[in-house]
């Protein structure tokens, strides 16, 4: 497998401040691939989510892409942005099948590292508290491993493209996320979380590489 993308993709690497990189990118007029390497731990929260109090002690911020809440830790999630215009050759109208492509390639680089998943390619699935935790729900090309989720997508389109935000997860405490969010009753959420979502057994470096070799 090749370090950089092919297919016309560039790669960028920005690092900073949560906030900072989830700001507008301006314009989409090209297929670009950003791998975010964040500075401090912090919970960003969905476009629609509205009155959420969050357990002191952390950054906060929301994202312009909908879904529920991420923990971004560094080392902790990979966290990669794919950015296509429209009129792309992978472009699809249909919202609830656009993401589809992009869980097929999540899909494969595991493949390759040997871990075996599949891509969601039914509706949204909320769920109880999918709408105030990400990994608690599934959505359209979301990818499962054992029935798990451990990657999340999720998009903000205007009318120059589109900007898929995907986050692997590296590590995976459902307990934790209900006390940051204060979900309750709490053993039911913990015992929810917990067996909604699972931590990939593979590094960040090795899937990384991976996705990239894996991009159409």
């Amino acid at each position: 497998m090749s370090d950089g993308p092919g297919g016309g993709w560039a790669l960028e690497r920005p690092t900073g401040a949560v906030e900072e990189l989830h700001a507008p990118v301006g314009p989409i007029s090209g297929r670009v691939v950003l791998v975010n390497e964040v500075e401090a731990p912090t919970l960003v929260l969905g476009s629609s989510q509205a009155g959420v109090e969050v357990a002191p002690g952390l950054d906060v911020v929301r994202r312009s892409s909908g879904g529920g809440a991420v923990l971004l830790r560094p080392d902790g999630v990979l966290w990669v942005d794919v950015l296509m215009p429209r009129g792309d050759p992978l472009w699809e109208d249909d919202v609830g099948r656009s993401t589809w492509w992009l869980g097929g390639v999540w899909s494969a680089a595991l493949a390759d590292l040997g871990v075996e998943a599949g891509v969601h390619r039914g509706p949204m699935e909320p769920g109880r508290w999918g709408g105030l935790a990400c990994f608690a729900g599934i959505g359209p090309g979301e990818v499962l491993v054992g029935g798990r989720k451990s990657v999340g997508v999720s998009q903000r389109r205007d009318r120059f493209g589109a900007r898929f935000q995907c986050a692997a997860l590296l590590e995976w405490s459902g307990r934790e996320m209900v006390r940051l969010l204060g979900l309750t009753p709490a053993e039911e959420a913990v015992e929810c979380l917990e067996s909604a979502a699972v931590a990939l057994p593979v590094g960040s470096a090795p899937l990384l590489k991976a996705f990239l070799a894996n991009l159409p």
